[in-house]
């Protein structure tokens, strides 16, 4: 029997979704108002700000913001009108991608308006349906989702797991032989939940072994890791073994768009055949504009990623130290993990806005097991000691909640449902 095709998503709201009506503008879709900093205003009050990716602190840097009006005083939001390949082309794009391609070591860049979208048509764009894929289980969205439109054979390895990748690259090289293809592998510089960098380096030492070709997510990665912040690939000492970098101008750049680098015949065939960029227009001159100030911020101005990185450490050390687990991140990113359900999760949290002034991303189930709550927190270049210090102090208090069964409690007498998950 035929059912109208709203049927299913008026009765099951997803895993998420199911929560909206208690989460909605709180907990999920917050707003956050006031200048992007390191302390912001959130329903009406000051609160330390641990939910935005502006590692560097370029977000609001008055230099960033000077370059961002004049561009957008002297183009607008509109210029260039049009997909590059038709009439959306400027020699600023060309600038942009030429001092991002020497930036990380590569021969080319290309950039693309969006980092979700690019990474989704960048694999879709690699691939042909006699190719097979391997590919990190916690890998990123956009990942996942390119994937999705592989029309060939694609395979998971366990997270970050060496001997995994080695048994599913046999696997893909059987299959490839068979086929005619060749391999893919994908993985990120940076995890962005769990803070643990790609195993770059001990992926690249397999092309030794095995014929495959790499694809790197670096989005966390670009701007706070390696020497000249080039990157995972810089930090581990493999860029050359990457043959697709990319990354988004989401996080370090403080902005919109992203860009992919590789070798020049590789460049040359995506922008041709990028379909997320060959019928999309072009990245607004403002955006442009502003990107070219910013990565020359990030290559003069050491002392941000010094300064970031000051305080990372501050972090981290003062959160061992009080025994929190923080799995073993070796990034920025920095996860706090705790036992709890949703509803604890969620009386949690409100408690941490309300009474203790501070803004962090709860991550629950299904982003990662039942049972498990992940603080998730990004330190910055604009935070301090004084930030990290009452940080440090709240979650020494709400631990004590958490474990002595107050957050539980509330939770029932608000009538939300402490069995589910």
């Amino acid at each position: 029997m035929m059912k109208d095709l709203f049927e299913r998503i008026q009765k099951n709201k997803g895993p998420l979704g199911k929560w909206a009506s208690q989460a909605e503008g709180y907990y999920v879709f917050p707003k956050l108002e006031g200048p992007l900093s390191n302390r912001m205003m959130f329903h009406g009050k000051e609160v330390i700000n641990w939910s935005i990716n502006d590692y560097l602190g370029l977000a609001n840097h008055p230099e960033v913001r000077k370059v961002d009006a004049e561009a957008a005083a002297e183009y607008g939001s509109a210029y260039p009108m049009g997909a590059r390949m038709m009439s959306g082309h400027t020699d600023w794009h060309e600038k942009l991608e030429q001092e991002l391609a020497s930036f990380v070591g590569k021969e080319s860049a290309y950039l693309l308006n969006f980092g979700y979208q690019g990474m989704v048509s960048t694999i879709d764009a690699l691939v042909s349906k006699n190719d097979v894929i391997v590919y990190d289980v916690d890998s990123h969205a956009c990942i996942i989702d390119g994937v999705r439109l592989h029309m060939g054979k694609r395979f998971t390895y366990k997270h970050n797991d060496i001997e995994s990748i080695e048994k599913n690259l046999e696997r893909a090289t059987n299959m490839a032989e068979t086929t005619g293809g060749g391999i893919l592998l994908i993985t990120e510089g940076v995890f962005g939940m769990r803070g643990q960098q790609g195993k770059l380096k001990e992926i690249v030492e397999l092309k030794k072994k095995y014929n495959f070709r790499l694809l790197v997510d670096d989005a966390h990665g670009f701007g706070t890791l390696g020497k000249t912040g080039a990157g995972a690939g810089e930090e581990q000492g493999c860029q050359d073994g990457i043959d697709v970098y990319f990354s988004t101008f989401a996080k370090s750049m403080a902005s919109i768009g992203a860009f992919i680098a590789a070798d020049k015949d590789v460049i040359d065939f995506l922008k041709y055949n990028l379909r997320s960029q060959m019928f999309a227009k072009a990245l607004p001159m403002v955006l442009v504009k502003g990107a070219l100030k910013r990565l020359e911020m990030l290559r003069t101005m050491p002392e941000l990623k010094d300064k970031l990185w000051e305080n990372v450490n501050y972090l981290q050390n003062g959160l061992k130290s009080k025994g929190f687990n923080i799995g073993d991140t070796n990034t920025c990113v920095t996860p706090v993990y705790l036992e709890g359900s949703i509803p604890e999760a969620m009386m949690l949290v409100n408690d941490l806005r309300e009474n203790y002034s501070i803004f962090l991303s709860i991550v629950v189930y299904p982003v990662i097991p039942k049972g498990i709550i992940l603080l998730r927190m990004i330190p910055t270049a604009t935070h301090t000691k004084q930030d990290i210090d009452e940080t440090l102090s709240a979650y020494e208090a709400i631990r004590e909640k958490l474990e002595n069964g107050t957050y539980k409690k509330i939770a029932e007498q608000n009538t939300v449902d402490v069995s589910a998950q």
